[in-house]
């Protein structure tokens, strides 16, 4: 049994544990308003702008004088997986469930006889994925030095997304994400960014039909494409900030609560220990006088 001073010892400090968890959740919670207010900022304009892109797609017949990112390069063998991490731990299973997803994917591909390469974006889950995957990790974006993402992230990383699609590395890519919905659910996500999915049959028909484009749609096109490309891309990385912080007060939340019961049974621990040895301190003295 462990002795008065090793109880206090541990009581003090989980104590000092629950109020830095503590501490840690009003951080979060104070971000996350922020985080998810760009994120719910953004997603209009993503989804005007995809339906911009499918009116003018709708109007063009894809073929090899299509733009690369909507023709694709004909082939369909190397496929990038792109996995957007944040750099912190912290936040529960918001990192190993992207990276489960990803890998969940990958094993997918390669059953189907497909080679799969990395694109990581944050710190945490590097370490799984090159452990699975030591070999196929093609290249990455490291955003230690970025307080908040914003837009020039996301334009770097699709810059060199392009760069690496037009020098042939791969032939497919894929986004992987938590999409945010509340502080309590974050939903790992998967899209395909590259080349960029063809629309609906529905979308292309109902999104402005009617209008005529100058110049052409295929040169509108290629102008919107790696525009519609860093949108995404900024999308998502605006939904992972979000769904990192909910994900985060809800983790630091459950060790406060968690700290607390402990903190609790270690009391009536420390209480009953207490007691015994007052108690036997107590026998011992009048055992003593009736001896006298």
């Amino acid at each position: 049994m462990a002795s008065l001073k090793e109880l206090k010892g541990r009581i003090n400090s989980v104590k000092s544990t629950q109020k830095i968890t503590k501490a840690k959740q009003m951080v979060a919670a104070a971000k996350l308003r922020k985080a998810q207010s760009a994120a719910e900022a953004a997603r209009p304009y993503a989804g005007r702008l995809a339906a911009v892109m499918a009116s003018i797609a709708g109007k063009v017949t894809v073929s090899e004088s299509s733009p690369k990112l909507l023709a694709g390069t004909g082939k369909d063998q190397v496929h990038l997986l792109v996995v957007a991490n944040s750099d912190k731990g912290l936040c529960g299973a918001f990192n190993s469930n992207i990276v489960k997803a990803a890998l969940a994917t990958a094993r997918e591909l390669e059953g189907q006889g497909k080679t799969v390469l990395f694109y990581l974006v944050g710190r945490k889950g590097r370490a799984v994925i090159r452990r699975a995957y030591p070999k196929a990790i093609l290249a990455g974006f490291d955003t230690t030095t970025v307080r908040e993402p914003g837009y020039a992230e996301a334009e770097a990383i699709a810059d060199e997304l392009l760069a690496l699609y037009d020098d042939g590395k791969f032939d497919v890519a894929h986004l992987f994400f938590s999409r945010f919905q509340s502080a309590l659910a974050q939903v790992p996500t998967q899209q395909q960014i590259i080349p960029v999915p063809a629309p609906k049959a529905e979308a292309a028909a109902g999104a402005g039909s009617s209008v005529d484009y100058e110049p052409d749609e295929e040169e509108i096109l290629a102008a919107l494409l790696p525009r519609y490309l860093r949108t995404q891309l900024f999308g998502a990385l605006l939904e992972n900030a979000a769904s990192e912080q909910g994900a985060s007060m809800t983790a630091m939340d459950n060790a406060t609560r968690n700290a607390g019961d402990l903190i609790n049974k270690l009391t009536i621990q420390y209480n009953r220990s207490r007691q015994a040895a007052i108690t036997t301190e107590l026998i011992e003295i009048i055992a003593g006088a009736e001896a006298l």
